[in-house]
């Protein structure tokens, strides 16, 4: 597993990770217990949100949505595909025994892994917060059982519970279980420097450097989380 420390800032860093070969959704579970019905449930969820994004962008246009109730449906499933992207890291440590971080190579190894396990730390406290949150609205939920067409919010509660359970147990996991070892990246130091460019190199450069790394959705995300230089 090939986790990538990016710098944001001059001394902010948030961890990122790309699947590979289709490995996308959360594994489901064997059993009949809620949480494992919960599980399946959302590998089926994010399956179906994954094949509805791709119908947008098919060549044909996809049929454009007739009534509110598919146009509200399509705007849940595309919060769940960006929703999806931002917990995959989580989800798969899950599941992992070891894995490489990537980090800056102007940036101490025990630096980098310290910054990478803290942030873990606070993700599996307020993971673990939003899951209880959330699993009292989804069975609070099953009250709008009797509205025809799609149960928006039970999808809504199905996927926040779940995601946030199995957010929590990946982070706990991959700040205790996981064997990491730290790998130094020149690519990583120079994404830092591309962010003081201006807007336009700023991104051709950051495009490059993507390349470089393989990873395919690094500048979108880079973009989104880039802190202002003063």
């Amino acid at each position: 597993m090939q986790v990538f420390l990016i710098p944001i800032g001059a001394d902010q860093y948030e961890p990122y990770y790309e699947p590979v070969d289709g490995d996308d959704d959360p594994a489901p579970e064997e059993g009949e217990g809620f949480v494992a019905r919960q599980r399946r449930r959302l590998a089926e969820m994010v399956r179906e949100a994954e094949a509805e994004r791709h119908r947008r962008h098919a060549p044909d246009g996809a049929a454009a949505a007739s009534g509110w109730g598919t146009r509200i449906k399509r705007k849940v499933m595309r919060w769940i595909v960006e929703r999806a992207a931002e917990q995959r890291l989580l989800w798969h440590l899950r599941t992992a025994d070891a894995a490489t971080l990537h980090a800056p190579d102007d940036l101490a190894s025990h630096d980098a892994l310290s910054i990478f396990i803290a942030g873990l730390k606070r993700d599996a406290d307020r993971h673990f917060r939003w899951f209880l949150v959330n699993l009292v609205l989804l069975i609070a939920s099953g009250i709008f059982f009797f509205i025809p067409g799609p149960n928006l919010i039970g999808y809504y509660f199905t996927f926040t519970t779940v995601g946030h359970l199995l957010a929590w147990r990946g982070a706990s996991r991959g700040g205790a279980q996981v064997a990491w070892q730290v790998a130094a990246s020149e690519d990583l130091t120079s994404l830092r420097a591309a962010l003081r460019l201006p807007a336009a190199e700023k991104t051709t450069r950051l495009q490059e450097l993507a390349d470089r790394l393989g990873l395919q959705h690094l500048v979108t995300f880079v973009e989104r989380l880039a802190v202002p230089s003063a």
